[in-house]
């Protein structure tokens, strides 16, 4: 089993940033695969970034356009996500995800481990 624990989230005025952790535990060798989703009130959940923990490699979703920053520590198992220039439409709850193996799609579905969650609230 994996568990991931997400931390980092608040309450930031519109143009500030934040910086999100997640730190994996328990069965770590058995994830290849980081993830960071966001979902507002009444929308999908969708996608932000992935990275693949063995050589660093990144995805993102185009829509972020240079504003989210995903990086890893492999020695303290934690995966971050760097913030800024913060709208209030970012406001969300931000999940960490894991996979067993390479990354592929960011897409839910194909994830296999979810931490509980970290609101962001971003106001004018």
């Amino acid at each position: 089993q994996v568990h991931l624990v997400e931390s980092g989230g608040g309450s930031v005025l519109s143009g500030g940033s934040l910086r999100l952790s997640c730190t994996a535990s328990g069965d770590t060798g058995n994830t290849y695969c980081m993830a960071w989703f966001r979902q507002a009130p009444g929308k999908q959940r969708e996608g932000i970034a992935n990275i693949y923990l063995p050589e660093g490699g990144t995805r993102y979703d185009d829509s972020l356009k240079g504003r989210f920053t995903i990086s890893r520590d492999n020695v303290k198992n934690t995966v971050y996500l760097q913030m800024n220039s913060l709208k209030t439409e970012d406001t969300a709850m931000y999940y960490c995800a894991a996979r067993r193996v390479d990354c592929w799609r960011l897409v839910e579905r194909v994830y296999n481990y979810w931490g509980q969650g970290t609101q962001v609230t971003v106001s004018s």
